[in-house]
């Protein structure tokens, strides 16, 4: 996909855990390992690692669906925001979160796929419990 990008991993945990975890401020800084202020409504704004990454979210399915416009200081002040999607789907040993991510300005899509790997993946891992990749 053109600017942007979809990552999928099983995770040793409940959808509900993963989504409660993702939408509040204890549960996002605990399971990345860095600060982050996030209020988990529809409209709600975040920011996460030191500010790094802020932005709003736009839709939620409780425990199974969050959708948010994502940016971090890195984006060109007059680009619009990217669009971050995360699906949780119950499967046997856990959760598949699979997360897309579009819409980021032109040649960033590499940098930040690595970037939810390195800071996001890893250290849910590590907070969750790895089961298996899809």
């Amino acid at each position: 996909m053109p600017n942007g990008f979809t990552l999928s991993e099983i995770f040793n945990a409940k959808p509900s855990a993963i989504y409660k975890a993702w939408l509040s401020d204890e549960g996002h800084s605990a399971m990345t390992g860095s600060a982050a202020k996030v209020d988990g409504r529809v409209g709600g704004k975040f920011t996460a690692w030191d500010g790094y990454i802020s932005g709003l979210t736009l839709e939620l399915t409780p425990d199974r669906r969050i959708v948010q416009a994502w940016r971090t200081t890195e984006f060109p002040g007059d680009a619009p925001d990217s669009r971050l999607e995360i699906l949780l789907e119950e499967v046997e040993g856990g959760t598949k979160v699979t997360l897309t991510h579009r819409d980021m300005p032109n040649d960033q899509a590499e940098s930040y796929r690595q970037g939810w790997e390195d800071f996001y993946f890893k250290p849910m891992r590590e907070y969750f419990g790895k089961r298996s990749q899809p």
